[in-house]
C-alpha cells in the first residue's frame, strides 16, 4: 500500500485547478492576453499530471495513467508556464516561432512516449517512474523541454526580481518573483529524483513548489476582495 505521502498529489491537484481558473478567468477579462493562456493552461496541465499521480495512489499502476503522467509531467509540466514568459520579454513574433517549435517538440515526444513498450518487471504496483520505458532514450526528451522552462520560467522570475530589488515601492514584486523562482525549481528537482526511484520526492516539491509559486503571485498582486473581482497580473511579472 502508498504511503501518507503518496496521497499528497490529491491536494496539489485542488490547488492547480484552483489557481488554473483564477488565471484563466484574468485571461478572459483583461485582453486575452498570450501569456495569460499560456500560465492558466499550464496551471491546468500541473494539475493534469498530479490527478494521474493521484490516480495511481488510489487505484494502482495503470499503463494508460502512467503515459499521461509522463506527457503531462515530464514534458508539460512547466513548458507552457514558461512559454507564457517568453510571450512577457520576447517580440511577440518570436514568442509565436518558440510556441511553433516546442509544441513540435512535444508532440514528436508524445508520440515516442505513447508508442514505446513497457517493460513490466520494472513496474511497481504505486509508484511512477519513466525507468519502466523499453526505449530508455525517450526519456531524453524531458531534459531538453525542461530546460525551456528553466531558461524562461525561472530565469524570467528571477529578472523580474532583479529588476525590482532596488527600491521599497517595489520590493513586493522583489519577493514575489523570488517566490516563484524558488517554486519553480523545486518540482524539477523532484522530477530529477524520480530518476533514482524517489518519486516520493516530486510528490512533495511540487506541492510546495506550487504553494510558493501562489504565494508570490499573492503578493505581487495584493489582496483581492472575491474571486470574480480578481486582478490578477500573473507569473513573474516585470
Amino acid at each position: 500500500m502508498p504511503g501518507l505521502v503518496s496521497y499528497i498529489p490529491i491536494a496539489t491537484t485542488v490547488v492547480a485547478l484552483l489557481f488554473g481558473a483564477i488565471l484563466l478567468r484574468r485571461w478572459m477579462t483583461r485582453g486575452r492576453s498570450p501569456h495569460l493562456l499560456c500560465w492558466g493552461v499550464g496551471m491546468v496541465l500541473y494539475a493534469t499530471g498530479t490527478i494521474t499521480e493521484s490516480l495511481t495512489t488510489l487505484l494502482g499502476w495503470h499503463a494508460p495513467i502512467f503515459r499521461a503522467w509522463y506527457i503531462s509531467g515530464a514534458l508539460l509540466g512547466g513548458a507552457p508556464l514558461a512559454q507564457g514568459t517568453a510571450y512577457l520579454l520576447l517580440q511577440r513574433k518570436t514568442a509565436h516561432r518558440l510556441s511553433v517549435a516546442l509544441i513540435a517538440v512535444i508532440l514528436l515526444a508524445s508520440v515516442c512516449i505513447l508508442a514505446t513498450p513497457i517493460d513490466p518487471n520494472l513496474v511497481e504496483p504505486y509508484r511512477l517512474s519513466g525507468k519502466v520505458f523499453e526505449w530508455h532514450w525517450v526519456r531524453a526528451f524531458s531534459p531538453f523541454v525542461n530546460l525551456y522552462a528553466v531558461t524562461f520560467l525561472i530565469g524570467g522570475a528571477f529578472l523580474s526580481a532583479w529588476r525590482y530589488r532596488r527600491t521599497p515601492d517595489t520590493r513586493p514584486r522583489y519577493i514575489g518573483n523570488l517566490l516563484i523562482a524558488v517554486g519553480a525549481i523545486l518540482p524539477g528537482i523532484g522530477g530529477t529524483s524520480t530518476r533514482f526511484g524517489q518519486t516520493e520526492v516530486l510528490y512533495v516539491t511540487e506541492f510546495i513548489g506550487l504553494l510558493l509559486i501562489y504565494g508570490g503571485y499573492r503578493i505581487i498582486v495584493g489582496p483581492e476582495p472575491t474571486f470574480r473581482e480578481g486582478t490578477a497580473q500573473g507569473l513573474a511579472v516585470h
